[in-house]
């Protein structure tokens, strides 16, 4: 199996050569997708243009609005900011949300055209792993969205390497690619406690591994990207 990596910020339409992308966010856009699937959330629609996502959120039944522009601040009037802890305490059991946020999203967004699409955090690596493998994949991308110009991106990095070496079959440590959620850029203003829609029980979230059974794979419902 061939694997390559694409740098979200930095990417130019560029080619890319595989059958498989996953898109990474962990910090926080696909823990918070993988959050509201175990706590019963029928459908995620991730929607690029806060907008869009408003005007969907109309035509949809039992709908919730989540979401954050860069930086990590709620959109107003959202139902919930892009926070995995807060949907961790709320009642999603048969509600349907529109997602919109600047990283993970816009990820999906781009490349839709994959073969195979899924999307992904250190929640669900290990599923993520196990679909890829058993879909018999050649090759896998992954789409880093976490690197800025003021942060590193390691924590979807160590999402990449950990899937990366399942896949491989290589002896790993999960500890150790927790500590780099914890580690990274990002990770690091969540636990500076300074930083107001930064909370602590966000990154405490975000850097568990395999907490969730099931891969994350991304469809299409008329015409719309959809996460079930």
């Amino acid at each position: 199996m061939k694997f390559s990596r694409v740098f979200l910020n930095r990417l130019q339409n560029q080619h890319f050569d595989a059958d498989t992308v996953v898109v990474i966010d962990v910090l926080r856009s696909f823990t918070t997708a993988a959050i509201a699937l175990a706590r019963g959330a029928q459908a995620i629609y991730p929607v690029e243009s806060i907008a869009e996502a408003r005007v969907l959120a109309g035509r949809l039944d039992n709908v919730l609005l989540v979401g954050a522009i860069g930086g990590g601040d709620p959109v107003p009037e959202f139902d919930f900011g892009n926070s995995p802890a807060a949907l961790s305490r709320a009642e999603l059991a048969g509600k349907t949300l529109v997602m919109s946020t600047a990283a993970g999203v816009r990820g999906l967004q781009r490349y839709h055209q994959a073969g195979q699409l899924f999307a992904a955090s250190l929640l669900c690596a290990g599923a993520t792993a196990a679909a890829i493998q058993r879909s018999g994949a050649a090759a896998v991308c992954f789409v880093i969205t976490g690197e800025w110009v003021d942060r590193d991106g390691d924590e979807d990095i160590a999402c990449a390497d950990y899937i990366e070496a399942l896949l491989c079959g290589r002896p790993v440590n999960p500890a150790d690619f927790s500590q780099r959620v914890r580690h990274s850029d990002f990770g690091r203003r969540f636990a500076a406690g300074t930083w107001p829609h930064l909370p602590q029980a966000d990154l405490d979230l975000a850097a568990q591994v395999d907490v969730v059974d099931f891969a994350m794979p991304v469809q299409r419902d008329n015409g719309r990207l959809v996460i079930r």
